[in-house]
């Protein structure tokens, strides 16, 4: 079944073809412990931007391999695009952004983004 999510304002909106997840990621990298993100990832194939393109823009820092995908104008963070290490375009959905998700309920898996 899939789910939805979106920015604060509502100008990103985006469909995931999957269940809610039970699981997130946690990282500890100096980008991901300041916005607090929980992550669950998905083939780029099951991800789709309804809405706001043109809202999004992306930030990149220290290898430059993961796009972090912002609302232009609340700020919100809703998802990374990347190439995971199997080779497959991936999309890092923020799930605080995904209202249907218990976020007490998440097994949350801690990532040391901090050593990389």
């Amino acid at each position: 079944m899939a789910f939805q999510g979106s920015c604060h304002c509502g100008a990103v909106k985006f469909t995931v073809d999957a269940d809610l997840p039970k699981q997130a990621m946690s990282c500890n990298c100096s980008i991901c412990r300041r916005k607090g993100v929980l992550m669950a990832f998905f083939p780029v194939a099951k991800f789709k931007l309804d809405q706001g393109e043109g809202a999004l823009a992306a930030y990149k820092f220290n290898k430059h391999r993961i796009a972090h995908q912002f609302c232009k104008t609340c700020g919100i963070h809703v998802f990374g695009a990347a190439i995971s290490p199997d080779g497959t375009n991936t999309r890092a959905i923020n799930l605080r952004c995904v209202p249907e998700v218990d976020l007490d309920a998440l097994t949350v898996q801690q990532f040391d983004g901090a050593k990389l």
